[in-house]
């Protein structure tokens, strides 16, 4: 058997991570001009040149593409934590997943609001009510994407189980 101490602080160890790159990437360092440096050479040698105005355009699309996919990725670290952390008291998984999905987009949405305020503080950044809710989507469609694949889960588990 397993140290709890041990296997909990793993169980968390994701959503500290994920957290810990959302801070490293809410810095002036990530800012929209200093991403648009790197991000064009790779453009254009993926998909040649691109003027002026139409890559501000596309580099405004990648960057809150970034939000929601980066944050849907956080919300799957807090709901894998919430999920092997919460009891499920004889409710059933199906309500320990719900529970753990509906706190992981909680969370998230209490660490994007923080990272936005933090980036009103910095130049070059700007903290965003909208980022927010791009945030929050990205979570959410993680959770209702986790919720949808359950009954694969159940299905694919239970075609393994043998009857006693």
């Amino acid at each position: 058997m397993q140290n709890p101490r041990l296997q909990r602080f793993l169980d968390w160890l994701p959503a500290a991570l994920a957290v810990a790159m959302i801070c490293i990437e809410s810095t002036a360092t990530m800012s929209a001009a200093n991403t648009s440096r790197w991000l064009l050479p790779i453009w254009v040698h993926l998909f040649g040149p691109i003027s002026h105005a139409r890559w501000e355009i596309v580099h405004h699309y990648i960057r809150k593409t970034g939000h929601f996919v980066g944050y849907g990725l956080v919300s799957l670290c807090f709901f894998h934590g919430w999920r092997k952390t919460l009891i499920p008291k004889g409710l059933g998984v199906h309500s320990l997943w719900l529970r753990s999905a509906v706190l992981a987009v909680f969370c998230t949405v209490l660490i994007a609001s923080a990272d936005e305020y933090h980036q009103t503080f910095l130049p070059g950044r700007t903290g965003r009510v909208f980022d927010v809710g791009i945030d929050t989507c990205g979570a959410i469609a993680v959770q209702l994407l986790i919720l949808a694949l359950i009954p694969l889960f159940n299905r694919r588990l239970s075609a393994y189980i043998i009857p006693a």
